[in-house]
């Protein structure tokens, strides 16, 4: 199969399943279950990581694409075929989920955006949501290049960094979930926003990750990065 199909197709994939899973874990939880939500998000992205790493680097996330187009790690073309697929991917869960669960359980949660208190209502909080979507990111970013992307983390197999990416999203979720809705991801924000109109600050939704994104790309390639790769 041609190389561009299969990896558009694989981040469509990648995209839809976290949307997918993560969204629902939301939907019928009312929200309310951030242990849950934590381990939706994190196991289905550490098991569709491992399973497509191979074949289009499991990168599933906008501000990835952009932070590894920017440090020279793909180039810019498949930055943005990538980031594509990975948006239409999550709207087209986005559509399924808003289809298969009652409009009141929908509207209940938002279509399960990755909205939280200091984006929405009196607690709005603008810098409080850059701060922490960044850091967040930051530290993801951390975690995919150095057990996905370095080769001196990712031994013998590359299908290992699925769990290490799975784990500091439910971290993360955990940690920030409730203040955040904890997206670090542009198109899993992107999908609910598009579908169900939930538009509240998504522009800090892109700008955060990409930015923590990139602040840890750099980092990782002048600070830590092996000066003989």
């Amino acid at each position: 199969m041609n190389k561009t199909i299969a990896g558009v197709t694989s981040e469509f994939l990648g995209a839809f399943a976290l949307m997918f899973a993560g969204g629902a874990a939301i939907i019928h939880t009312g929200g309310e279950n951030l242990l849950a939500i934590a381990l939706a998000h994190g196991l289905i992205l550490g098991t569709t990581v491992s399973a497509l790493m191979h074949i289009s680097g499991g990168q599933f996330n906008p501000a990835v694409s952009i932070a590894l187009g920017v440090i020279g790690k793909q180039p810019w073309s498949r930055a943005v075929q990538f980031t594509l697929a990975q948006l239409a991917g999550a709207v087209a869960a986005a559509v399924l989920l808003k289809w298969s669960f009652t409009p009141s359980e929908v509207q209940a949660v938002n279509l399960g955006a990755t909205l939280g208190r200091m984006s929405t209502g009196d607690g709005a909080n603008l810098l409080g949501v850059l701060t922490l979507e960044t850091v967040a990111t930051f530290f993801l970013m951390i975690v995919i290049l150095g057990s996905a992307v370095d080769q001196r983390g990712v031994g013998k197999t590359s299908a290992v960094g699925g769990f290490a990416i799975g784990l500091v999203v439910s971290a993360n979720i955990l940690a920030i979930g409730p203040l955040t809705g904890a997206s670090m991801n542009p198109c899993r924000s992107f999908g609910p926003a598009l579908v169900g109109g939930h538009w509240a600050m998504h522009w800090a939704y892109w700008a955060a990750p990409v930015a923590g994104a990139v602040l840890a790309a750099l980092a990782w390639k002048h600070l830590l990065a092996d000066e003989r790769a």
